[in-house]
Protein backbone atom coordinates (compact mmCIF):
# COMPACT_ATOMS: atom_id res chain seq x y z
CA UNK A 1 0.00 0.00 0.00
CA UNK A 2 3.01 2.26 -0.06
CA UNK A 3 3.17 2.48 -3.82
CA UNK A 4 4.06 5.84 -5.29
CA UNK A 5 1.54 7.49 -7.53
CA UNK A 6 2.40 9.63 -10.50
CA UNK A 7 1.48 12.80 -8.59
CA UNK A 8 4.24 12.41 -6.00
CA UNK A 9 7.20 12.51 -8.42
CA UNK A 10 5.80 15.69 -9.95
CA UNK A 11 5.59 17.28 -6.52
CA UNK A 12 9.16 16.31 -5.77
CA UNK A 13 10.37 17.82 -8.99
CA UNK A 14 8.61 21.06 -8.21
CA UNK A 15 9.86 21.12 -4.63
CA UNK A 16 13.47 20.62 -5.73
CA UNK A 17 13.30 22.65 -8.92
CA UNK A 18 15.22 25.61 -7.43
CA UNK A 19 17.88 23.47 -5.80
CA UNK A 20 20.36 24.32 -8.56
CA UNK A 21 20.21 28.03 -7.75
CA UNK A 22 20.47 27.35 -4.04
CA UNK A 23 23.51 25.16 -4.61
CA UNK A 24 25.12 27.83 -6.79
CA UNK A 25 24.49 30.46 -4.11
CA UNK A 26 25.92 28.15 -1.44
CA UNK A 27 29.05 27.48 -3.50
CA UNK A 28 29.54 31.18 -4.27
CA UNK A 29 29.22 32.05 -0.58
CA UNK A 30 31.68 29.31 0.35
CA UNK A 31 34.20 30.55 -2.20
CA UNK A 32 33.87 34.14 -1.01
CA UNK A 33 34.29 33.05 2.61
CA UNK A 34 37.45 31.12 1.79
CA UNK A 35 38.78 34.09 -0.20
CA UNK A 36 38.21 36.39 2.78
CA UNK A 37 40.16 34.09 5.09
CA UNK A 38 43.30 34.83 3.09
CA UNK A 39 43.22 38.45 4.28
CA UNK A 40 44.53 39.73 7.61
CA UNK A 41 43.74 43.25 8.83
CA UNK A 42 45.31 45.15 11.71
CA UNK A 43 45.06 48.75 12.81
CA UNK A 44 47.06 50.96 15.15
CA UNK A 45 47.12 54.69 15.87
CA UNK A 46 49.24 55.53 12.79
CA UNK A 47 47.81 53.26 10.10
CA UNK A 48 46.34 50.05 8.76
CA UNK A 49 48.06 46.86 7.64
CA UNK A 50 46.48 44.48 5.15
CA UNK A 51 48.10 41.13 4.37
CA UNK A 52 46.67 39.21 1.42
CA UNK A 53 47.62 35.82 0.01
CA UNK A 54 48.45 36.25 -3.68
CA UNK A 55 50.08 33.02 -4.86
CA UNK A 56 51.20 32.92 -8.48
CA UNK A 57 50.99 36.69 -9.10
CA UNK A 58 54.07 38.84 -9.73
CA UNK A 59 54.30 42.43 -8.51
CA UNK A 60 54.17 43.81 -12.06
CA UNK A 61 50.84 41.98 -12.58
CA UNK A 62 49.04 43.83 -9.76
CA UNK A 63 47.34 47.21 -9.75
CA UNK A 64 46.64 48.93 -6.42
CA UNK A 65 44.66 52.15 -6.23
CA UNK A 66 43.63 54.22 -3.23
CA UNK A 67 40.78 56.71 -3.29
CA UNK A 68 39.86 58.25 0.05
CA UNK A 69 38.99 55.32 2.30
CA UNK A 70 38.76 52.67 -0.45
CA UNK A 71 41.65 50.42 -1.52
CA UNK A 72 41.21 48.53 -4.79
CA UNK A 73 43.47 45.62 -5.72
CA UNK A 74 43.22 43.88 -9.07
CA UNK A 75 45.34 41.72 -11.31
CA UNK A 76 46.30 43.03 -14.73
CA UNK A 77 45.34 41.36 -17.98
CA UNK A 78 48.37 39.08 -18.43
CA UNK A 79 48.33 37.68 -14.88
CA UNK A 80 48.24 33.94 -14.26
CA UNK A 81 45.36 34.36 -11.79
CA UNK A 82 42.49 36.81 -11.59
CA UNK A 83 42.07 38.91 -8.50
CA UNK A 84 39.70 41.82 -7.96
CA UNK A 85 38.78 43.20 -4.54
CA UNK A 86 37.98 46.47 -2.81
CA UNK A 87 38.35 47.23 0.89
CA UNK A 88 36.80 50.21 2.65
CA UNK A 89 38.72 51.42 5.68
CA UNK A 90 37.34 53.61 8.48
CA UNK A 91 39.65 56.59 7.80
CA UNK A 92 41.25 58.34 4.79
CA UNK A 93 44.64 57.04 3.67
CA UNK A 94 47.77 59.09 3.15
CA UNK A 95 49.21 57.67 -0.08
CA UNK A 96 52.53 59.51 0.28
CA UNK A 97 53.27 57.65 3.54
CA UNK A 98 51.86 54.27 2.44
CA UNK A 99 53.73 51.32 0.94
CA UNK A 100 53.05 47.94 -0.66
CA UNK A 101 55.29 44.87 -0.68
CA UNK A 102 54.83 41.49 -2.39
CA UNK A 103 57.02 38.79 -0.95
CA UNK A 104 56.64 34.98 -1.18
CA UNK A 105 53.08 35.25 -2.48
CA UNK A 106 51.93 37.58 0.31
CA UNK A 107 50.97 41.17 -0.45
CA UNK A 108 51.45 43.46 2.54
CA UNK A 109 49.96 46.94 2.41
CA UNK A 110 51.02 49.42 5.09
CA UNK A 111 48.55 52.25 4.75
CA UNK A 112 49.16 55.41 6.78
CA UNK A 113 46.19 57.25 8.22
CA UNK A 114 45.69 60.76 6.92
CA UNK A 115 46.04 63.28 9.73
CA UNK A 116 42.93 65.45 9.80
CA UNK A 117 43.72 69.09 9.08
CA UNK A 118 41.91 71.64 11.15
CA UNK A 119 40.28 74.36 9.07
CA UNK A 120 39.32 76.39 12.13
CA UNK A 121 40.21 80.06 12.05
CA UNK A 122 40.32 82.33 15.03
CA UNK A 123 38.16 85.42 14.96
CA UNK A 124 39.16 88.63 16.65
CA UNK A 125 36.75 90.10 19.14
CA UNK A 126 35.78 93.75 18.54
Amino acid sequence: MFFATTAQPQMRRQAYANTGRTLERFMDDALRASANKSCAYTQDETGFTLSLDMPGIAKDQLAISVEGTVVRISSKEGAARRYNAAYELPQDIDTAQSEAKLENGVLTLKLAKKVPVSNATELTIQ
